[in-house]
């Protein structure tokens, strides 16, 4: 459902920036696309630094951003900044960057605005007050003009919200216990070695495979049921036995790459890749209709599902043991980046990095977010405001 809000002016309008993007930004450049008068969304970046040549990349990388949006004819450009108004709005020189990228690529400015730490206003007003406008104007058209966004709360900041789930120390020896007895049960059944190294429980004294874990070891004869039906019940439906055969699928890359392809589609999509991983096991080429997927150049995915899919992968990374994290963390990322929550990916990333230097998924989410690549859905948004 697309939903309009029309902004009465300029403070009104900052107001509704962080309904757009989900947070409140900081030390960032904001663009908010339009399409005539209606916006398509909004976009930000690091506030960049540097010289003239430094500004003026990072002006013509996010201008060539809304350039890629369908419609896209105009932009306002906002700098969120700690500095203060009282010499003057901050952020002047970044914003004269934006404006040049701007005109060459034929995109009108709407208007380049500055939130300050102790004021606001828009450097095409040649009448705006030394200082800055008082910030209370911006809560003050907040409170006039009550959004019309069914979004969740606003988040204090754009890294806000990317810590894993608190677990407790004995949760997590749970957890660990129960992937030992999962991995002992598949040595039995079918001879498959440990993830991510560490010694195999002895089980000399006759002790045998825990028939539970047996019971769920069968269950990967069929993978993106598995993927499914954590999906449906959700992390806090999980038993144990469960969060441990999450941990195992998502540390091996080929059942990870199942799980990302089925939560970003269907339980049909899962079945096609899982389908598609084998046949590429088996020296087949990996269909490129699958890869888009991977590499954000397919059917935009279902939001819901998404996030459903990133609480519960969050959930199983903050339980998994410090050598099988990786992957859970690396899928996080995926799907934060998926999202549009490019902030997170990197903070997820890096995480896994810091375990496994060489972690393949990791590397390349660290690397689209380094660049500003984003998945090609993220130029096709819905909501906007006029």
């Amino acid at each position: 459902m697309t939903t309009t809000v029309a902004a009465a002016d300029a403070a009104h309008f900052l107001s509704l920036v962080p309904h757009l993007l989900g947070f409140r930004p900081e030390q960032s450049l904001v663009v908010v696309p339009f399409a005539g008068s209606r916006s398509l969304g909004a976009m930000r970046v690091d506030l960049p630094g540097g010289g003239l040549d430094q500004l003026d990349s990072a002006a013509a990388t996010i201008i060539g951003m809304v350039c890629r949006i369908p419609d896209a004819d105009a932009a306002t450009a906002v700098v969120y900044t700690a500095d203060s108004a009282a010499d003057g709005l901050p952020g002047a020189r970044v914003l004269a960057a934006v404006g040049r990228a701007a005109d060459v690529c034929g995109i009108r400015v709407v208007d380049l605005l500055t939130v300050a730490s102790d004021g606001w206003g828009s450097h095409l007003d040649v009448e705006h007050p030394a200082g800055g406008r008082p910030l209370s104007r911006i809560a003050d058209a907040a409170a006039q003009h009550p959004t019309a966004f069914e979004t969740p709360p606003v988040l204090e900041h754009q890294a806000a919200g990317a810590d894993l789930p608190h677990r407790s120390a004995s949760e997590r020896r749970v957890i660990g216990g129960a992937l030992r007895s999962l991995e002992d049960a598949l040595a039995v059944v079918s001879g498959m070695p440990r993830v991510g190294g560490g010694r195999r429980r002895d089980r000399a004294g006759g002790r045998g495979v825990d028939p539970a874990s047996l019971a769920i070891a069968c269950e990967l004869d069929d993978p993106p049921r598995v993927f499914e039906d954590a999906l449906a019940l959700g992390p806090e439906a999980l038993d144990p036995a469960r969060v441990a055969l999450l941990v195992w699928c998502l540390s091996r890359p080929g059942l990870r790459d199942v799980a990302l392809v089925q939560w970003a589609t269907s339980r049909d999509g899962g079945d096609d890749a899982l389908d598609a991983q084998l046949r590429w096991e088996e020296g087949e080429d990996y269909p490129e209709r699958l890869g888009a997927i991977m590499w954000g150049d397919g059917a935009r995915p279902d939001a819901e599902r998404l996030g459903a899919a990133l609480a519960l992968v969050r959930h199983v990374a903050a339980l998994a043991p410090r050598r099988l994290r990786p992957g859970p963390l690396a899928l996080c990322a995926w799907l934060s980046w998926a999202l549009g929550r490019s902030t997170h990916a990197a903070s997820y990333a890096q995480r896994a990095l810091e375990i496994d230097p060489d972690h393949g998924l990791a590397e390349i989410m660290a690397s689209f977010v380094q660049v500003g690549h984003l998945p090609d859905w993220a130029f096709r948004r819905r909501g906007h405001v006029r």
